[in-house]
């Protein structure tokens, strides 16, 4: 490979499927000419750009790949043959609105062959059209994938985020900036939330009253913990003395206020007062946390009190939790004490843990080695004539983790062998404390006998 000043980058696709539109975004240029003419890109086209801190150059090589009348195709093709050689890592972009097409597949096995660390990027998935197109992308095999819309910037930050991750440190300048993890603080009234944030960030940052609904503005802290940083929402505005009487009109402002700060929330830290356990309220609001696919972590608080109660208390506690709080079973329960601080550090470990968790993604060969056992072990079930086989899955999303299965036929799975499914991922590869959100697709059958029996050819 020919040596670079700074790392490469390099586009590939179809014509047409939004590669200098794609260029121009991350660049924040007007460097390639954009139209809806397949194969206007004639140069290979180069830029250097900087992301994070780190510092990279990008690389649109332009209609190299596809059919084409322009007298000078060929030398386009050497000139993206040669920055393909040269590459660091290549980016193929697709187009999600026409899903998978036999050229995606030619270009993919150059790519193999090539050796080169690749991404997949599928354009235009703002389109609503995009929806079964995107899917079948998947097919690919790439791990992972990056769904965009190069036109409007959807996604973008996402697919830099991967690219510098996967770069030579050569062209680094300077450490990238820390993750921020943003953690909502829920909960009924009176709970003690206000002193479980004043004893996470060690000052009294936060007014704490023996009167329910002390806080009333929304206050974000930040704090460094094992060079982590962490932004905590105190729930604002649970009550305003005087304005609000009847106690199912608290319950709905609580769960209001609370959804606006899980809303922006990467973890949910649901604060039950250990005297009372779980109400409705709670259950209410841990629902449009799972809902929303945040991160969940239950701590029943003022356990201080509870000492008295033998140890055997525990387990009767956490029976009556889970059955009060039953689409929360993948939550772990800390048992703490803000006010004496017993075991808040444990939820500071049990936040990392999740945030790992919600960002796991599972390659693909091992989640279809996985999904091949389970579904022989115990098959789907089949309500028609034909039977319902698992053809292979991908993992199409992470924040929460979100896995498609595809069928031979069109179907949904049984509410049970959803739960199935999702028990045995969380014994396989983990998941503390976050949602997992499943989707069933049947492949759609390609059209044209013609293109079957060239894919069958290759």
């Amino acid at each position: 490979m020919a040596p670079h000043s700074q790392p490469s980058v390099v586009l590939v696709g179809r014509p047409n499927v939004g590669k200098s539109t794609l260029f121009n975004r991350l660049t924040r240029s007007r460097r390639a000419i954009v139209t809806s003419i397949p194969g206007t890109t004639r140069d290979v086209i180069a830029k250097s750009m900087e992301w994070r801190g780190s510092h990279f150059e990008v690389t649109d090589t332009g209609g190299m790949f596809g059919a084409s009348e322009d007298p000078l195709h060929a030398l386009v093709l050497e000139r993206g043959r040669r920055a393909v050689a040269d590459a660091d890592l290549l980016v193929l972009v697709t187009d999600g609105r026409e899903g998978l097409v036999p050229g995606d597949e030619e270009i993919t096995k150059v790519i193999r062959e090539s050796g080169k660390p690749a991404l997949l990027a599928i354009n235009k998935t703002d389109d609503r059209r995009s929806r079964n197109g995107v899917l079948e992308l998947y097919e690919l095999g790439f791990d992972p994938v990056y769904e965009i819309a190069a036109e409007h910037g959807d996604g973008i930050g996402d697919l830099l985020d991967a690219i510098v991750e996967r770069l030579p440190r050569a062209g680094t300048a300077s450490p990238e900036k820390p993750v921020e993890v943003s953690i909502a603080i829920v909960g009924r009234p009176n709970a003690g939330k206000s002193s479980l944030v004043n004893r996470l960030l060690r000052e009294e940052r936060m007014i704490v009253s023996e009167m329910p609904g002390t806080t009333r503005d929304s206050v974000d802290s930040v704090m460094t913990w094992h060079r982590r940083t962490f932004r905590i929402v105190d729930t604002a505005g649970i009550r305003k003395p005087g304005r609000v009487a009847r106690s199912g009109q608290v319950e709905s402002v609580s769960v209001l206020l609370a959804r606006r700060s899980i809303e922006s929330a990467d973890i949910v830290v649901l604060v039950v007062d250990a005297n009372v356990g779980a109400t409705d309220q709670d259950a209410a609001i841990a629902g449009e946390a799972d809902r929303l696919g945040r991160g969940v972590i239950i701590a029943a608080n003022k356990w201080d009190l509870m000492k008295d109660r033998g140890p055997e208390y525990v387990k009767t506690f956490d029976e009556a939790l889970r059955g009060q709080l039953k689409f929360l079973d993948y939550a772990t329960i800390l048992h703490i004490s803000a006010s004496t601080g017993e075991r808040t550090p444990r939820l500071l470990e049990t936040i990392d843990r999740v945030t790992e968790s919600r960002r796991k993604r599972i390659k693909t060969s091992e989640l279809n080695t996985f999904v091949e056992r389970v579904s022989a072990e115990h098959p789907p079930a089949s309500p028609g004539r034909r039977h319902v086989r698992i053809l292979y899955a991908a993992q199409t999303g992470v924040a929460p983790p979100t896995f498609v299965f595809f069928t031979n036929v069109a179907t949904t799975f049984h509410f049970s062998y959803q739960r199935y499914l999702e028990n045995r991922l969380r014994e396989e590869f983990g998941f503390e404390g976050t949602p997992i959100k499943l989707h069933v697709r049947a492949r759609r059958a390609k059209a044209g006998k013609s293109e079957g029996s060239a894919r069958k050819k290759r």
